[in-house]
Parts: structure tokens; sequence; C-alpha cells
């Protein structure tokens, strides 16, 4: 495995400056995120000029682009929304390319109109799976011309809230380009986290074959709460990282929620962890 952080954890006015603040915590490996590259997060457009001068700048400090961020609410309750994105995905898909990157990841959504990450009771009713079916369905078919794998991530909040969905719209979806972001800190519902190595188990048991990228933060409690920086929370990683190993990831391990000055102590925690397992 090699570590790597998300972009924008940087804050930078240029993408220049960004990306070498990256290399100067000895990182070369990125999550990219098109914010740092001055544009929204998905684009309506994106000029070939600005994919040549990512690829040319992250390729000047020998950085590698793991995936790129494409998250919007795939089950927003305004269709318009929601055809919105996928038609922004689809700019990003088509850049992809240029940039030299093969994974878009992705969030499952909400159906709260406001925040794509807060919960809603209509998350579990079958019109909600139903729009993410029509979503996933038609970003995949987005990807088929444009050779992208789509990584979608389980998040306790969103319609895919736990590992048993996540195979489920794998199973349902069945495209060889949808697979899967694993972040333990997003699975442990209300009263689950004492029970974290059953749960880290199961989802990896679930979803093991088809995790492209793993992210790395900490979770303080159960539920909502997985927005502490790792190596300061409850999360084992001692126990996280044999299951990655366990199932022959070697990709990269992605450090988010976190901020710039915690870098440093997060990636020595991380690296004294990936030694000692």
């Amino acid at each position: 495995m090699r570590l790597g952080i998300f972009a924008k954890t940087f804050v930078r006015p240029t993408l220049e400056q960004t990306l070498d603040a990256v290399k100067t915590h000895g990182l070369d490996c990125v999550q990219f995120n098109m914010a740092c590259a001055g544009l929204p997060t998905l684009p309506e457009q994106i000029e070939p000029t600005v994919c040549a001068r990512i690829r040319r700048e992250t390729a000047k400090r020998g950085i590698a682009i793991a995936a790129v961020s494409g998250t919007f609410n795939m089950i927003h309750p305004d269709r318009n929304v929601r055809r919105h994105g996928l038609d922004a995905l689809a700019v990003l898909a088509e850049a992809c390319h240029d940039l030299g990157a093969a994974i878009i990841t992705l969030g499952t959504g909400t159906r709260d109109r406001h925040d794509m990450w807060r919960r809603h009771p209509a998350n579990s009713t079958p019109q909600a799976w139903a729009d993410l079916l029509y979503s996933v369905t038609k970003a995949v078919d987005t990807r088929v011309a444009h050779d992208i794998t789509l990584a979608f991530e389980p998040e306790v909040n969103n319609v895919v809230n736990s590992a048993r969905k996540a195979r489920r719209l794998l199973d349902e979806i069945d495209s060889p380009n949808l697979k899967v972001v694993i972040d333990p800190a997003n699975l442990f519902h209300e009263g689950e986290l004492a029970r974290q190595h059953e749960i880290l188990e199961e989802a990896f048991d679930l979803l093991g074959r088809d995790i492209v990228l793993a992210h790395a933060k900490d979770i303080s409690r159960d539920g909502d709460s997985g927005h502490e920086a790792a190596g300061k929370g409850l999360l084992d990683y001692d126990y996280y990282l044999q299951c990655l190993r366990r199932i022959g990831y070697d990709g990269p391990l992605i450090l988010h929620g976190l901020e710039e000055a915690q870098v440093d102590e997060c990636l020595a925690f991380l690296r004294g962890k990936m030694k000692s397992c």
C-alpha cells in the first residue's frame, strides 16, 4: 500500500502550490478534486488546457492521481438535480483519460434536499432505492465510452449505509466498472462501535473483491461521527490494515477528514501502523 491524501486538504491559491504542498509532506499520490484547479468538483465543462495543465504539473512532481472526486446526490428528491449531476459526471468521465485517472469516486446520496451527508428517513424507501439504481445505471452507461471505474462509498447517512446494501447494489447493477471505496469510519451505526471487528470483517467478506480505494480517517463515537483525523479516534487501525492485507489490497490508502496541521502526525501514525502489520 502507498499513502496518499485528498489534494484539497491543502488550501492554496493555485494548482501548482497545492501540488507542492503534497510533495512537501513526502506524498506522491492524491485523490484529486477539480476544485484544486479552480473549478467546481463537477464542472459543466472542462477545457482540454485544464486537463493538460493538471497532468503536466502532477507528472512534473511525480504525483499519481489515484482517483478523482465526482460526488453528487444520486437520490436527491428533485430529479433535475440528479440529471444535472449525471450530466456533469459525464463531463468529468470524458476528462479523466486526459488527466491520467481511471477512478471516479461517488457517494450514493440522501433524500435530504440541502445536505447530501445528512440522514433522511426516506432513504430506506423502495423509491429511494429505485432512484439510486436509475442514477447508478446511467452513471455506469456514461462510463462505458470512457473506460472509467466508478467507486461508491458506503456511508451511514446515505442510502447505501452498510456493507450489505453495498453488496446488493453491486449485485443488482452487475457491472465490472462499478466498485467500492472503503472507509471504516463511515460504517458504524449508533450502538455498533463495540462490534467494530465483527462489522469490519463482514464488510471485507462482502466487498473485498470489489474494493479499489481505501480511505483513512477516524471516528470519535458510533453513528454520524466519522470526522476525525486518522489516529485521533477509536478506530482499530491495526485490524483495519489487517483486513486490507487479508484481501490482498495493495492500492492507495488516502487520508482525509483532517486539517493541514495534522498531516505530518497522521502520516507518522499510519506509517508506524503499516510497518507493524
